[in-house]
């Protein structure tokens, strides 16, 4: 599996920078590409580091999309929440849906903060890499010190399989 995802912010001082980061997944795009689009996986796999998740509301069709907070653990020590002291909520809605190999979401966040203000098109493309799927996230205009670390290697099988590990991101920014 492939994944790229793209950033654009108008507002802010990363407009049209990008990252970018690639992982092998043993796993049909079939079961990749559902791992996106239902609530539950998303909450297991999605928030990164020792963040938790929740899903508010999830329409999987064009134009529906997704409500979720990503929430910092109780014993942070630092407030750094984009919405409140310990929570990002994102909007993020459904721009295409080719299954088994395309989603391309617009991602917002919830927040008062202009740094954080504007749109962000992640697009996720599965393909095969000589019999097994490899993952590359690209992530335009985020930079890695300003975001939680992705998932450890302990945790959630999901987790471990969907999100790239921290070096992958940090030799892209």
């Amino acid at each position: 599996m492939r994944i790229d995802v793209g950033e654009k912010r108008d507002k802010t001082e990363h407009a049209g920078a990008s990252t970018r980061a690639s992982r092998v997944i043993r796993a049909r795009p079939e079961e990749l590409y559902a791992a996106f689009l239902d609530p539950a996986a998303l909450v297991d796999w999605l928030p990164p580091a020792e963040m938790t998740g929740e899903i508010y509301e999830f329409d999987s069709r064009v134009g529906g999309g997704y409500r979720m907070s990503l929430l910092y653990p109780p014993d942070e020590g630092a407030f750094r929440g984009k919405t409140s002291d310990r929570e990002d909520m994102v909007c993020v809605r459904f721009v295409e849906l080719s299954p088994p190999c395309r989603i391309v979401e617009a991602v917002s966040f919830v927040t008062t903060d202009p740094a954080f203000f504007g749109e962000m098109t992640m697009t996720a493309t599965f393909e095969e890499v000589y019999r097994v799927r490899r993952a590359a996230p690209k992530y335009p205009g985020l930079r890695c010190d300003r975001h939680p670390r992705p998932a450890r290697e302990t945790g959630s099988p999901r987790r471990a399989l969907l999100m790239p590990r921290c070096s992958v991101l940090r030799s892209a920014c």
